[in-house]
């Protein structure tokens, strides 16, 4: 098999829409293309049964007891923003309090703000240097206006996994909400919304080879039945809580890649896991000081390695692997190349966060692209590395750190 370039290990990000996925939505958009709510002729029938259909394939990779408990959105920002505002804006009598982590994605956490700015009040929870959370930090976080939990199943970046039903058992037992931006993990382990004790889950089509543009809300419907305030008015589609007009091609696209998932799941885990474990053993294999961010197996995404290169600048390193489409650990801004708000919770100095890089393996990498990459990888750093003094300083057995640096 000859390589393509260039090769993308950025699954994370997003991930290439399944053909067979394509094949499901085709139908949709030409044939049988009439509106989910149009009741009143065949083109609105076909298409309100292909979303009730999605909406069993979408409850089936959740566990949820019933496909009404499954609400289609755009996305998960809209998902994270609908569960987190709308749990807040419709229990406000009973409390003001929300808690959640630092190292959520921005669609949580920037939303957490907005209702900060509403009156709201928001703990976010330190994560230790494996990017976890404590259960026991939840617990005592909790008061008694507290009205929802907000923790991400998968992180994003690290691919550090949280322990969700643990906390879910201490949310229930305080008659809290739990919601769970379940985007990174869903479908690349096993997940039960009833085992996880969780009243609200955020998923995207996206990032499981879906089409983008759509997602879908989990509202459980009982013990507790949750209920949300809608954040957008309309026609009262999705029971009243989301308006607008489905994206029926999408609905059927994020169907279809559940049901592949939920056939193939374990298929699927083994081999983003052994192609990312076969990556790290040749990075660590030939270069020294290869730090791994988040946390080892059980609790790591099976398709993520974010590591970071000693004495090896994250840009400089992506400018010189443009042959490979991955992620840097540094995230730019408008004014200044900040290190990773993620990677600094962790306690990772700025220098590794500069320097870190995140691989994300998927369904359609290959044995030989993990080869390819490794090998590139490799001669970038060594490259790197002999250009640095501060490596220099680091061979000859000099701790670099304790240097006092004059200015002349």
């Amino acid at each position: 098999m000859s390589l393509k370039f260039p090769i993308y290990m950025d699954n994370h990000a997003t991930t290439r829409c399944d053909p067979r996925v394509v094949e499901a939505m085709l139908p949709y958009f030409t044939e049988d293309f009439g509106n989910a709510a149009s009741r009143n002729h065949k083109y609105g029938w076909v298409a309100e049964e292909a979303v009730d259909y999605a909406r069993e394939q979408v409850q089936k990779i959740l566990g949820a007891r019933s496909e009404k408990e499954i609400v289609f959105t755009s996305g998960a920002t809209e998902s994270n923003n609908l569960a987190i505002k709308g749990a807040a804006h419709q229990y406000k009598d009973r409390g003001n309090h929300i808690i959640t982590v630092k190292t959520e994605h921005k669609a949580v956490l920037d939303t957490c703000k907005r209702l900060e700015r509403e009156g709201f009040e928001v703990t976010y929870l330190d994560v230790d240097s494996r990017g976890q959370i404590s259960p026991d930090d939840v617990k005592k976080a909790i008061t008694d206006k507290t009205i929802l939990v907000s923790v991400m199943l998968c992180n994003n970046e690290i691919g550090t996994v949280q322990p969700i039903a643990e906390i879910g058992k201490i949310t229930r037992e305080r008659g809290v909400l739990l919601h769970t931006d379940a985007v990174q993990g869903v479908g690349r382990m096993p997940f039960h919304v009833d085992e996880m004790n969780v009243d609200l889950v955020s998923i995207s089509a996206h990032k499981i080879y879906g089409p983008k543009g759509v997602g879908a809300l989990y509202v459980r419907r009982n013990k507790p039945r949750v209920r949300l305030t809608a954040e957008m008015d309309g026609g009262g589609h999705e029971h009243g809580m989301r308006s607008g007009t489905l994206n029926v091609p999408g609905i059927v696209g994020l169907g279809k890649a559940c049901e592949i998932l939920v056939k193939e799941m374990e298929q699927d885990i083994a081999h983003v896991r052994g192609l990312r474990d076969r990556l790290r053993k040749k990075l660590e294999g030939a270069l020294e000081m290869v730090h791994l961010n988040g946390a080892e197996d059980p609790w790591r995404h099976p398709g993520n390695l974010n590591v970071s290169f000693s004495f090896v600048e994250g840009e400089a390193m992506m400018m010189g692997i443009k042959d490979v489409c991955v992620s840097s650990g540094s995230a730019c801004t408008s004014a200044s190349l900040e290190p990773s708000y993620v990677l600094r919770a962790l306690g990772v100095d700025t220098e590794l966060a500069h320097s870190s890089i995140r691989f994300g393996l998927g369904r359609f990498n290959t044995e030989e692209e993990v080869d390819y990459v490794a090998q590139i990888v490799i001669r970038e750093v060594n490259r790197l590395r002999e250009m640095s003094p501060l490596y220099e300083l680091h061979q000859e057995g000099v701790d670099y750190k304790t240097i006092q640096w004059v200015a002349h």
